[in-house]
């Protein structure tokens, strides 16, 4: 059966497991990641499919299954499942996405490595999620392709089926052409990304960037300009922008730009702050830490994200405040973010040697400085501990949004709680009730963070009660691709 709405996302939609010698699909862990909100837009249409690879010993396996029936809370939808080798998962994502692309979306030009992209392999990978969805789809159905390592997916896509229309969300930064013009496949990527009849972007920022890299490689004109809205519009931070390049013309083919930032489930994190378990376990933290203040981070281990800079930090701060010592703790939990690759494993040794020299410099047997986890915390836990924080501290040198932050906002029902966030964080384009901190900055860092610790109770609630606002306003349940409608229209007329 074709669908309405066909996702493509590199990740298959659940958990795949063995009990009993039988393979189990079971739901996401967490509620607020983009597997579940995106199974969230199946309910607005008549049928769905998703279109993901999975790792096969065997790519030419006659009884692997491209092709399976989910049903779960939200819905029965099909599964479209591409079979990649090891290696060829190796080449398209370990290797082109995160040593090519992922350096250069951040802005960390030293880190890209060019030489060992197979470029081929990386195109044959897109052509078949592109060959998937066009199987998928029903006539004039909406193919919605997610993110970078997707990026030659509408191009493909466009040639094999002319009737469908496509969105694109962009999940990461999307830098300057200046640097995105570093890639030398620059001209295949955009010219697939103009194929879209809707491309999405968290922040102005990104879109406006995109355009002018869409500008600097072909004859792109600019059709509709919008004024970007006063809640965008964050004096104190880098990536705030005020006009936005809401539509382009790229040979005689019309691309709407969208902005819609993602944001997080605020009623089931309220829900779930709320409960008697999430209360009591917020309790006990608070307990244990006694008159000490709780400073929060919640990163994954990425050189991107600012670990090292925030310890460095707390490390200086220690040392130029010693009245802090043995009344502040820092609960840092780093999670790896791939432990296949080189660049990551470096940053969190980096980071559990900061650590522990904090912790030796400061530390007495009452009293540790910093708190250091390397494991996922399951969400009904993390929610406790955004409670029992006095402080979030979410740094990173760049970062697409940051959900961490609207998630520390939401879980505080009491309305209470400080919040330092990075200027170059997409989110602090809507958060400016954030103590907004600049990484590159010693001295930015420092004050920042010695603010939050030092506000006065008055202006934390009011300081939360923008930020509160603000993570309401873009409910993950309102985020859509872009001006595209998903098909409840579609649905609602075919019931009646």
């Amino acid at each position: 059966m074709s669908s309405d709405l066909v996702i493509v996302y590199h990740r298959q939609p659940y958990e795949e497991v063995e009990e009993n010698g039988m393979t189990v699909f079971r739901e996401n862990k967490s509620p607020n990641g983009i597997v579940p909100t995106l199974k969230g837009f199946f309910g607005s249409v008549n049928r769905g499919a998703w279109v993901a690879w999975k790792l096969a010993k065997d790519p030419e396996d006659p009884d692997f299954e491209p092709r399976i029936e989910i049903k779960d809370a939200y819905c029965t939808y099909s599964v479209s499942r591409l079979p990649l080798s090891a290696e060829q998962v190796r080449e398209f994502y370990h290797v082109t996405s995160k040593e090519a692309f992922w350096p250069i979306l951040h802005a960390f030009k030293e880190r890209y490595n060019y030489d060992p992209v197979d470029w081929a392999n990386f195109q044959s990978v897109n052509r078949r999620f592109a060959e998937a969805a066009a199987s998928e789809a029903a006539e004039g159905a909406l193919v919605w392709v997610h993110d970078y390592n997707l990026w030659l997916v509408p191009g493909y896509l466009r040639e094999l089926r002319p009737d469908v229309r496509i969105a694109f969300f962009h999940h990461t930064p999307f830098p300057s052409a200046d640097m995105f013009n570093v890639l030398p496949w620059r001209k295949d990527i955009v010219q697939s990304l103009l194929a879209c009849d809707d491309i999405g972007f968290h922040i102005p920022r990104y879109a406006a960037n995109f355009v002018s890299v869409a500008r600097s490689l072909f004859d792109v004109d600019v059709t509709e300009r919008t004024r970007v809205p006063d809640k965008w519009i964050s004096e104190g931070t880098a990536l705030t922008e005020r006009v936005l390049l809401s539509q382009i013309r790229y040979d005689g083919h019309d691309v709407a730009i969208s902005v819609t930032p993602v944001g997080v489930d605020v009623s089931f994190i309220e829900d779930r702050a709320r409960s008697a378990e999430a209360q009591s376990m917020a309790g006990v933290i608070r307990e244990e830490i006694g008159d000490a203040k709780l400073v929060l981070s919640v990163v994954r281990t990425d050189y991107t994200k600012g670990g090292i800079e925030q310890l460095a930090s707390f490390e200086r701060v220690l040392d130029a405040n010693p009245q802090l010592r043995g009344k502040v703790r820092l609960m840092h939990v780093s999670v790896s973010a791939n432990r296949d690759m080189a660049a990551y494993e470096e940053v969190q040794n980096d980071i559990e040697q900061i650590a522990g020299r904090i912790n030796g410099r400061f530390g007495t047997l009452d009293w540790q400085p910093v708190t250091l986890i390397s494991r996922a915390i399951p969400f009904a836990e993390l929610v406790s501990y955004y409670l029992a924080a006095d402080v979030a501290w979410i740094t990173p040198l760049a970062d697409g949004m940051n959900l961490v932050c609207k998630e520390y906002a939401a879980s505080r029902v009491d309305g209470d709680g400080a919040l330092v966030l990075s200027e170059f964080a997409g989110s602090a384009v809507e958060l400016g009730d954030a103590i907004i901190a600049n990484p590159f900055s010693n001295r930015s860092m420092d004050r920042a963070i010695l603010s939050a610790l030092d506000m006065p109770e008055v202006e934390r609630r009011r300081r939360m009660t923008g930020l509160r606002r603000a993570v309401l306003e873009t409910d993950v349940r309102n985020w859509h691709p872009g001006s595209l409608n998903v098909g409840r229209q579609q649905k609602d007329a075919s019931a009646a």
